[in-house]
């Protein structure tokens, strides 16, 4: 079985020099003596603004305003610039359009036509999952791999819960899920909730198999698409998924914005999820001194507040920015980055890197590993002061994922300074490593430069723990 999230990048693809972001000249000093550019390399987390994003949003600050409810100018622009935004993020996601062909699915109806879909803007990849959980139908099971991000694994709080077990291979996961959704009793409603590209692997998922399976036994599926949006095209109407769900902040558009985007229905009957002005349509006092609303049926009816105007048109000036340059030829030079890091460090057996679906998987530019003898947060810390390198550290917010990976649940081994683990002892979490359009070349080659030194030999300061992370030894 293929991952048909995409298809894999031809080797003689042309690769492209990276896209200019902020912080690209910053730099930082090093504890051993004076200062170096600094490598940003954990773009898995929150990726740098695009140079682009940033010349976008300054060119329209001057010119903020009150969105849908103002009558001046810059109101009307503000509010024309907001669902602007709209219409590209629905284009940039290939969402399916109102009245369009597309199989009916339980519950929404015959005739093979459907509404088209909404594209709600939230906070976050973390909001937008919470929200669709605030969305759903009484009764509705969620099935979920254990190997989710904690954004997608913990908003269910108000629904039936089945954690599936971690894949071995795609094949695996689709089998799983075909499994679980057979057993499940009685045949009411039902989610499936899925990343599209591990935020610890980088591996991409069968994102279009999941769904077909989904599909075919009543159930409705969501696309985490914090990891792969970045790096890979999404389309609703080509994986077939009901919802996805992304972050700007991890799209060159770190503004404090996000988006929900699919089927209007369970959107629509749910009750608003934040209550006041925006969301509602009609407000009214009854004689009794209550209160009469009737909520908008649209994307304002969970959308209540004055909206981040600011973060939305980011978002969108990022989403034109990456269709421009074409993923194709990012994600050439991305696969080209994942080989210098691979063959960088495929000699050092110290060195073993996290995978689900094996070494070969098709990924993204995220990748964790662990190196004998060293506690993570240590080894992070030495790229960090003696290197200007930038890496995550720990559990990644993916905690069952991590600690499957490493064999267990990882043991505290104490202070960062000591030597590290003992053969056999279980390591206590990662390194990730992860890189975007930005990455300069010299960044991943002084990355693998420094893991080499480090893991040969070893940190050349001390570092002591600080309110459970290591930092360097100030008074050495």
């Amino acid at each position: 079985m293929s991952v048909s999230t995409v298809s894999t990048v031809a080797a003689d693809r042309p690769v492209r020099a990276p896209l200019p972001v902020l912080g690209r000249d910053v730099t930082v000093p090093l504890v051993t003596g004076g200062e170096v550019v600094h490598a940003a390399l954990d773009y898995a987390a929150s990726a740098p603004a695009l140079q682009r994003v940033w010349d976008d949003v300054a060119a329209y600050a001057p010119h903020y305003g009150s969105v849908h409810r103002g009558a001046g100018h810059l109101s009307q622009l503000s509010t024309d610039l907001f669902e602007d935004a709209r219409r590209t993020v629905a284009e940039f996601l290939g969402c399916r359009l109102e009245g369009g062909p597309g199989e009916a699915r339980p519950g929404e109806g015959g005739g093979g036509r459907r509404e088209g879909d909404q594209v709600v803007f939230t906070r976050s990849t973390t909001d937008s999952l919470n929200l669709l959980a605030a969305a759903l139908p009484d009764g509705c099971e969620v099935f979920v791999f254990e190997t989710e991000h904690h954004a997608a694994l913990l908003p269910w709080r108000n629904a039936r819960v089945t954690c599936l077990d971690a894949p071995s291979s795609p094949r695996q996961a689709v089998e799983t899920l075909e499994r679980a959704l057979a057993d499940r009793h009685p045949h009411g409603p039902a989610l499936v909730c899925v990343t599209g590209a591990s935020n610890v692997t980088g591996e991409l998922w069968p994102v279009r198999e999941l769904a077909a399976a989904a599909h075919a036994h009543g159930a409705r599926i969501v696309l985490d698409a914090a990891q792969l949006a970045p790096h890979r095209p999404v389309s609703v109407r080509e994986l077939d998924v009901d919802w996805v769900a992304f972050s700007g902040h991890k799209l060159y558009a770190p503004f404090g914005s996000g988006v929900l985007a699919g089927r209007a229905d369970w959107l629509r009957q749910a009750e608003p999820y934040l209550a006041g002005g925006g969301a509602s349509r009609r407000v009214t006092r009854r004689e009794d001194g209550t209160v009469d609303v009737e909520w908008h049926d649209g994307a304002a009816r969970h959308e209540a507040g004055s909206p981040n105007v600011i973060g939305v048109h980011a978002l969108a000036s990022a989403c034109k920015a990456l269709t421009e340059a074409g993923f194709d030829t990012l994600a050439a030079r991305e696969e080209q980055l994942i080989r210098t890091v691979r063959d960088g460090l495929a000699d050092l057996p110290e060195v073993r890197f996290l995978s689900l679906f094996g070494d070969d998987a098709p990924r993204v530019g995220v990748l964790s590993f662990v190196v004998e003898g060293w506690n993570s947060s240590h080894f992070a810390a030495a790229l960090s002061a003696e290197y200007g390198i930038g890496v995550r550290d720990g559990l990644f917010c993916a905690h069952p994922l991590v600690r499957r990976l490493l064999g267990g649940d990882p043991r505290d081994r104490g202070e960062c300074g000591a030597p590290g683990a003992v053969p056999g002892e279980k390591a206590l979490g990662a390194v990730r490593v992860s890189f975007g359009v930005g990455t300069p070349d010299e960044h991943v080659e002084r990355f693998v430069r420094a893991v080499r030194e480090l893991v040969r030999d070893g940190a050349r300061w001390s570092y002591r723990t600080v309110d459970g992370r290591c930092v360097p030894d100030a008074s050495r």
